[in-house]
């Protein structure tokens, strides 16, 4: 999550929980979960901490690659995080590890991984806060960039996996570089920014049982807060139209925090939304992005993500795919896994930390068997 515990009362609950903030701590977690999947070493197989740069915006990343232990050349996948500062693990939800699941598995089953950590985040450099989307593109060139001078890996055969965020950041760097491998999309978006946080808010607040006469107020007043952004031409001017905006929506008292006045809430949430990572996730479409990506592609949600929500994306990310003549595509939604691929109740962010499992065995089996086609 971007730090972000309170927005502008007439988008919190769908700003909260938007899919590129879905790397948040879960505030009513009701117990603490078990990590049973997590490997611990020694593990069966090289473990190597590595850095590599990107050298255009002077950020040194620093990460790991696992490789299989017998000598020899290895196809490769770099691990994309989603959305917020986070660790090569992407360590969420009470401590959940899912890359770090994901890297033992598909290293087991004879396929290099590297994963490492955000710009400005633990071990690597740079500044999070003033990036965007296409800034993550550069680090992860640079991580391609990186794999290709090593002895041990095919650069032919270097793929990419993102999941949320990251799962945009793979098709952008696919549609720029003609000789990506393979691109799978976890929980990938298939529509605009906008539209995505007003349909995933819905059926958040439809789950939490709120009124439907409630959630159609809410998406009123978010659809306005976002046209402003969407129709916004001038950055100087932005803060003042959006700072208008909000002066005029019905903000509960409960909705600001202690010890803040409304004017100062309103001024937080007005720079949040104002960032120009929250520009470009507003405005960026990626059916566009699609229409681009000729290399091989699998897309995987879960039928119980309520972050990006199964049907309305995957039918978008199909629909331009095909549009770009890309005839190597699989798209399947998973039965009962919620936005992190936990084999869930609800799919609700409530229930996130409350559950055992880390990343499903079907997901993680459905990944690896695919990749082995790709690459054999």
């Amino acid at each position: 999550m971007r730090n972000i515990y309170y927005i502008i009362a007439a988008t919190a609950f769908e700003l909260l929980v938007a899919c590129f903030l879905c790397n948040c701590q879960t505030r009513e977690s009701v117990r603490e979960a078990h990590h049973g999947q997590e490997p611990k070493p020694p593990y069966p197989y090289n473990s190597e901490d590595i850095e590599f740069t990107n050298s255009s915006a002077g950020v040194r990343l620093a990460g790991t690659l696992t490789r299989p232990s017998q000598k020899g050349i290895y196809p490769a996948v770099i691990l994309i995080t989603g959305s917020g500062p986070q660790d090569r693990n992407e360590e969420v939800n009470q401590g959940h590890k899912p890359f770090l699941v994901i890297a033992d598995y598909l290293t087991k089953k004879g396929i290099a991984v590297l994963r490492y950590d955000d710009r400005g985040t633990y071990r690597s450099s740079g500044n999070f806060q003033q990036a965007t989307s296409l800034d993550f593109c550069d680090d992860v060139e640079s991580a391609v960039s990186y794999l290709k001078t090593r002895t041990d890996i095919d650069a032919n055969k270097i793929g990419l996996i993102g999941h949320s965020e990251g799962a945009t950041i793979a098709s952008i760097v696919a549609s720029r570089a003609s000789n990506t491998a393979f691109i799978v999309l976890l929980a990938g978006p298939g529509l605009r920014g906008d539209t995505l946080l007003l349909i995933q808010g819905a059926a958040i607040r439809k789950s939490a049982g709120m009124s439907q006469e409630d959630i159609q107020k809410t998406i009123k007043q978010g659809s306005g807060l976002y046209n402003i952004v969407l129709k916004s031409q001038n950055p100087n001017t932005l803060k003042a139209e959006l700072t208008h905006y909000a002066n005029g929506l019905d903000i509960a008292k409960n909705e600001i925090p202690p010890n803040v006045t409304r004017e100062q809430f309103i001024a937080q949430q007005v720079d949040i939304i104002a960032s120009p990572w929250w520009q470009f996730f507003l405005k960026h479409d990626p059916s566009a992005t699609h229409q681009k990506v000729t290399c091989p592609v699998l897309a995987l949600n879960g039928s119980k993500d309520m972050q990006v929500t199964s049907k309305e994306n995957l039918t978008a990310i199909a629909s331009s795919l095909k549009k770009a003549g890309n005839k190597n595509l699989t798209i399947k939604e998973l039965p009962d896994l919620n936005h992190f691929f936990q084999e869930c109740e609800t799919g609700s962010p409530v229930e996130y930390t409350t559950i055992d499992q880390t990343f499903s065995p079907t997901a993680l089996k459905e990944m690896s068997d695919w990749i082995a086609k790709q690459i054999d």
